[in-house]
């Protein structure tokens, strides 16, 4: 541990290990749940950190990927935005998007879809900071240090929340995970996944991530 840096207008209680940390993912708590606000500042001080934070207020700080599942992750969201500008009827974004759930945990799926009504309710500032509803869809990447079990619990999590179609992509594998409300399918290693009436339109070529 190289150093310790205070949450950005924060008292005492909230100071948070940061900085050069060698043994990252890290689980941590602070002395109490961090607000919203609070939250965004935090990660907005550690860009080079991937922070989330469950429903029970537990931050994880997770290092950059690797390359490899860098270069798939952008490959698949370039895909996605594609389709969504010509689609017209929603936003993309990016991994490096934060969505406050319903159940107050704040996640960054590795790609997201939301209807632009949605998108259109909120505010400026809810905006500019992370966004207070789940993505109507989610894809998660499975890098080669994640745990299964958890990316699966993470999906559920989503779909709980709101999320119509959910995307669990593990290369190492070769397989899909595809959630739905009240649904759950896998599927061994598709060329192509359809979004079929969730994201009508929407075909993935996954032939650059196997």
């Amino acid at each position: 541990m190289a150093a310790t840096s205070p949450l950005p207008n924060a008292t005492a209680s909230h100071v948070a290990i940061v900085a050069s940390w060698q043994h990252l993912p890290l689980r941590m708590r602070v002395a109490r749940p961090l607000t919203a606000d609070e939250l965004f500042d935090f990660c907005a001080a550690n860009r080079d950190l991937h922070i989330e934070r469950t429903a029970d207020g537990e931050l994880i700080i997770m290092p950059p990927t690797g390359a490899e599942t860098g270069r798939r992750n952008a490959d698949i969201t370039a895909q996605l935005v594609v389709w969504s500008k010509a689609q017209g009827q929603g936003i993309a974004f990016d991994s490096s998007t934060g969505f406050l759930l319903p159940n107050d945990a704040e996640r960054s799926p590795d790609a997201a879809w939301l209807l632009k009504d949605r998108w259109d309710a909120l505010t400026s500032e809810q905006k500019r900071k992370f966004a207070p509803l789940c993505p109507d869809f989610v894809l998660e990447l499975r890098s080669p240090n994640d745990r299964l079990d958890e990316m699966k619990a993470k999906m559920a999590e989503y779909i709980e929340c709101g999320a119509r179609l959910g995307w669990l992509i593990d290369p190492e594998e070769r397989r899909v995970y595809v959630y739905r409300p009240g649904t759950y399918q896998v599927l061994e290693a598709p060329p192509l996944l359809s979004g079929e009436t969730e994201l009508p339109g929407f075909v993935l070529d996954l032939g650059s991530i196997w």
